[in-house]
């Protein structure tokens, strides 16, 4: 599941998606082996619920502060 190899398509609302890991397990008390794995597993989440679903979890200033860091 290589993330560099993918071209997210995240959407204000989700979308179903063919591919998905064969399998989830727990390492080190964490979802999957490495955050690589874990990205990809989020960005397919991303993408079947979609943008407007995610933004509402948590603080929404959270969310803020994290796309100011991107400008």
């Amino acid at each position: 599941m290589a993330n560099r190899a993918v071209t997210w398509d995240i959407r204000r609302e989700g979308r179903a998606w063919a591919y998905t890991p064969e399998k989830i397990e727990m390492v080190g008390g964490k979802l999957l082996a490495d955050d690589e794995e874990r990205l990809t597993l989020l960005g397919l989440l991303l993408e079947n619920v979609g943008a407007d679903a995610a933004v509402r979890l948590g603080d929404p200033n959270v969310w803020r502060e994290a796309i100011g860091q991107l400008q």
